[in-house]
């Protein structure tokens, strides 16, 4: 999302970096840039005015003028303003639990938002990270099929979807679902509500009903941050109309120029959440403003690299992995299961997003997951032997996986070949030994 503020604002920095001094003409030079750049990602104005005039005073302060390595400064100054535009250092649970359970938590949100998979991604959510049983009330009868949806995405996040079909009026299955789920013991109730093309009183008034009859302990507003500017217009009239606790980002994974995703919490002054980052519901994640900031920065985001890799790879079979790995028994089959966890840590081009220095470099170019499934396709065509043993792939066996992943020949030779390179390499780290790296270069060649 932030791809192209990143961007122009790495080249504001390039610009002074290397200036042994900055002067206050500099500092007004860079701070009208990086105006721009903000207006152009659809940042609230009076968000982008008060960030600027902070940034410019700090700047021209004793913490910049006369200092040596002054673009560092200003690096350091911008970040620390950017965290503070977007919530501080919010560390927080994110959902706030009832003394006694059921926790209920309240959704709300226009139509189109991306409200009901954001529900089912927070139940998968709090069954996952928190140990929670979690039921779902499908209170959106406006939508068609959205009862539907809600069962199917509810069920592929383990969670319980309580739901009467269209029949009955929106706060009677609300009661009757928080009836239901004091009766199952369940931890949690997550209420999905109908949404409109706008804000209407015929919406504000079914939410209010709905929130007073549950008594949430969250009421959790989720906006699409393609809309940009309109999504913390939206924001704005359900604070003022129902008073919600906090923020729900959908689609950061767009083309959206990321307005929202940095005025929200400015201008409503209501926390941002969580952040959907893809389509699959394991693709949510807590919105830290601090790591936000520095994806926009450039610097990466190891943190969360690190949870994802926590969550997905499990320990155990990372430490027999590793002394497989020391012995140089590392397989197919063993590569095959690093190549599954990796794909359900999220999208590979938002993983090396993730590393520092690799945003820059990777701007402007596509990674294609596609690619990683003609990988898993042709390691899967082949048997259970040849997986273990790739020595014995050749000629015919080579042409039958080919048939048999939908590749060819020269794809099969490519992964055979890179496998057996990657597995030189790693018996020579597991040996203690450092590699030659420039001779696995030339036989790459």
């Amino acid at each position: 999302m932030f791809d192209s503020l990143a961007e122009k604002l790495q080249a504001v920095f390039s610009g002074i970096r290397g200036r042994g001094v900055l002067s206050e003409e500099d500092v007004t030079r860079s701070m009208r840039e990086i105006r721009l750049a903000l207006l152009e990602a659809d940042v609230n104005f009076k968000v982008v005015k008060e960030f600027t005039d902070t940034v410019r005073e700090r700047c021209l302060g004793a913490e910049v003028i006369g200092r040596l390595n002054p673009g560092q400064q200003v690096v350091k100054i911008v970040n620390e303003e950017l965290v503070a535009m977007m919530g501080g250092e919010n560390d927080g649970p994110g959902v706030s639990f009832a003394p006694s359970p059921p926790t209920v938590i309240l959704m709300a949100g226009l139509q189109g938002s991306g409200k009901t998979t954001a529900a089912a991604k927070l139940a998968r959510l709090l069954r996952t990270e928190y140990r929670s049983s979690v039921a779902l009330a499908a209170c959106d009868l406006q939508r068609p099929a959205a009862v539907e949806q809600l069962v199917r995405v509810g069920e592929q996040a383990g969670a319980t979807v309580y739901q009467q079909g269209t029949d009955r009026s929106p706060l009677e299955v609300a009661r009757w679902a928080l009836e239901r789920t004091r009766t199952d013991g369940k931890d949690v109730l997550i209420v999905d509500t109908a949404g409109r093309l706008h804000v209407d009183a015929e919406l504000m008034d079914e939410l209010v009903a709905i929130r007073d009859a549950t008594k949430p302990e969250q009421v959790m507003l989720v906006v699409d941050a393609m809309t940009g500017q309109d999504a913390v217009n939206v924001a704005e009239q359900f604070a003022a109309a129902v008073d919600f606790d906090g923020v729900i980002l959908t689609k950061l994974d767009g083309d959206a120029r990321g307005g929202a995703a940095l005025s929200v919490r400015a201008v409503t002054g209501k926390p941002v959440l969580f952040a959907s980052t893809g389509e699959k519901l394991e693709a949510f994640e807590r919105f830290h403003p601090d790591r936000m900031a520095q994806r926009i920065l450039g610097m990466g985001d190891v943190l969360t690299l690190i949870e994802k890799a926590e969550r997905e790879i499990d320990r155990d079979e990372a430490k027999e992995l590793e002394e497989r790995l020391k012995k140089g028994d590392f397989d197919l089959e063993d590569f095959l299961g690093q190549l599954r966890a990796m794909r359900r840590m999220g999208p590979l081009q938002g993983l090396l997003g993730m590393i520092p220095g690799f945003g820059a470099q990777m701007r402007g170019v596509k990674v294609d997951d596609s690619e990683l499934d003609r990988v898993e396709a042709i390691i899967l065509s082949m048997t259970p032997e040849e997986r273990r043993r790739p020595d014995l792939i050749k000629g015919s066996r080579r042409l039958r996986i080919a048939r048999g992943s939908g590749t060819n020949v020269q794809a099969v030779n490519q992964l055979v070949k890179q496998f057996a390179q990657m597995r030189k390499l790693m018996r020579q780290v597991g040996r203690g030994k450092m590699p030659d790296i420039g001779a696995l270069m030339r036989q790459q060649r």
